[in-house]
């Protein structure tokens, strides 16, 4: 009979795999999208730096169907959560390609997202909804998500 030796590198990385999806399949229960947004921004650029590409595309997927089913994404949005979810890979994505420069990678990957989900919005939905939820405020949240990722990255790295 052979003994298995546990990795605890395999153990941690899973470990901060269940913390990442289950916080941002918690957070958009706070109701606001001013808390919310931070929040899972930051966490989209955490887990680019802790658990790689592939985790963070996963986890770029999960907030926005929460969302809708917990109201902070309004019904009439629902035709937006494909582009959500897109705004957020294309956050992940940016984000890991410039990752070298922190700030850099945080200032272009908010600034990609923001881009596409507010001309997204604008072709899909009336232009005042998009200018409260899907315009400036995404820029705003995925740059303060990035504020709080870089403060956790480097408390925890």
């Amino acid at each position: 009979m052979k003994t298995q030796i546990i990795n605890l590198q395999n153990v941690s990385y899973f470990f901060t795999s269940l913390v990442m999806i289950f916080m941002v399949t918690l957070v958009p229960f706070t109701g606001s999208q001013f808390v919310t947004g931070p929040i899972v921004n930051a966490i989209l650029f955490l887990s680019v730096l802790f658990l790689g590409i592939r985790v963070a595309i996963l986890i770029a997927i999960v907030p926005s169907i929460i969302a809708l089913f917990t109201g902070l994404l309004p019904f009439l949005l629902a035709p937006m959560i494909p582009f959500i979810i897109t705004g957020n890979i294309i956050l992940v994505l940016t984000f890991n390609n410039f990752k070298d420069s922190f700030l850099k990678g945080v200032l272009i990957a908010s600034f990609l997202k923001f881009l596409f989900l507010f001309i997204s919005g604008l072709l899909i939905i009336n232009e005042v909804i998009i200018a409260s939820m899907m315009g400036w405020a995404q820029l705003f949240t995925a740059l303060t998500g990035g504020i709080i990722a870089y403060i956790l990255y480097r408390l925890l790295k």
